[in-house]
């Protein structure tokens, strides 16, 4: 599907969403970069993983000719009703500071992504703030979640209106210059809604995919646990569809991010994810539009115990190991860095000849 019939954000209906079908990306465009490679004169695949990954956005885009100059982090800011259960340090009061940091382009992730010239934009998908911060995208689906410990975060129709938010931010991208986006988040215990998210699509056992967060003690990561696990009963979830699964126990940010992975692949956009946050959301946009997890490149394998079941339920393998874990779409700008210096080898091409050396040969 191409970059068209755009959604109307606040009036998607789930309907809408059923319908969504992605095509494969382009294998011819992909295997030209491959070969496009093989003529520059180093050993054969010496540039490893990045050959392959600058193989896949040539594939996206539809051609060999590769283009990531214009980069931006997309931030889905929103709080989430669980903290009332003290599954976290920090009180909701912290995403909005984290908020005002980002449009004063003072957060961690402004100052990594100013470094190497990619723009930043948040967006309050649902801060539970009545707070007007200029510089953040107001696109607020509700003013947070409830407490999913209680009744579900959120209705179907508010989880697929949060959706369709993060598929019109791509096609808002695109239609900018974007050529390339990264996805980013901020909200206080979204580690819960992630983890109870991964728990449920995969079916896992919620001790082997939830972990300590922003520092939780020993008695906070026994109740998160088991708040988790609680609501995974409660509510059916193990056989339970995507959207509901979401609307259960997910997050407006995980919700949004989903919609900027599905908004990837119907727009021909490449999508950087960052950490466990954005990976939960990425598997969900996989589980509801089949074939959207083509048009995404991991960046690194975090801190949280999700993230290994995360990569290979995707089929992924991160570049970076770091053991990082602070969010905001930090892991996804230093990805994004390194796709910069793989692009500038492969767009200098220098040929064998240019050295006068003879071409590697790649065998069978």
């Amino acid at each position: 599907m191409e970059c068209s019939g755009r959604p109307v954000w606040n009036k998607y209906t789930g309907g809408e969403l059923g319908k969504l079908t992605v095509a494969a990306p382009d294998e011819a465009a992909r295997k030209q970069v491959l070969k496009n490679w093989d003529g520059i004169a180093k050993p054969i695949d010496s540039m490893g993983r990045f050959e392959a990954l600058t193989a896949q956005i040539g594939g996206i885009i539809g051609s060999d000719r590769i283009d990531i100059s214009r980069k931006a982090v997309v931030i889905l800011c929103a709080d989430n009703g669980i903290v009332e259960e003290k599954i976290s340090q920090s009180g909701q009061e912290v995403t909005a500071a984290i908020a005002r940091a980002m449009a004063r382009k003072r957060a961690s992730v402004c100052r990594m992504a100013a470094g190497i010239g990619a723009d930043t934009i948040p967006v309050d998908i649902g801060m539970n703030s009545r707070e007007a911060i200029e510089g953040v995208l107001d696109r607020k689906v509700r003013p947070g979640t409830r407490n999913f410990r209680r009744e579900p975060a959120m209705t179907e129709e508010e989880a697929v209106r949060a959706i369709a938010t993060g598929i019109d931010m791509v096609y808002t991208c695109k239609e900018q210059g974007y050529t390339i986006l990264a996805t980013g988040e901020a909200g206080i215990g979204n580690t819960t809604t992630s983890s109870a998210v991964t728990a449920a699509l995969l079916g896992c056992d919620v001790d082997q995919v939830t972990g300590r967060g922003a520092g939780l003690c020993d008695e906070g990561l026994a109740r998160k646990r088991q708040v988790i696990a609680e609501a995974i009963e409660k509510y059916g979830l193990k056989s339970a569809a995507p959207l509901s699964v979401l609307a259960a126990v997910g997050g407006l940010d995980i919700a949004g991010l989903a919609g900027v992975c599905i908004g990837g692949a119907i727009c021909r956009v490449p999508i950087v994810l960052d950490g466990v946050i954005s990976m939960a959301a990425a598997l969900l946009a996989e589980r509801l539009v089949p074939g959207t997890a083509a048009y995404l490149l991991p960046s690194h394998k975090g801190k949280e115990p999700a993230s290994e079941r995360l990569t290979r339920a995707l089929g992924m393998e991160p570049v970076i190991d770091g053991r990082l874990a602070l969010g905001e779409g930090t892991g996804a700008v230093m990805m994004l860095a390194l796709l910069d210096m793989a692009l500038r080898v492969y767009n200098g091409r220098t040929a064998f000849m240019d050295l006068q050396i003879e071409p590697y040969r790649r065998y069978p």
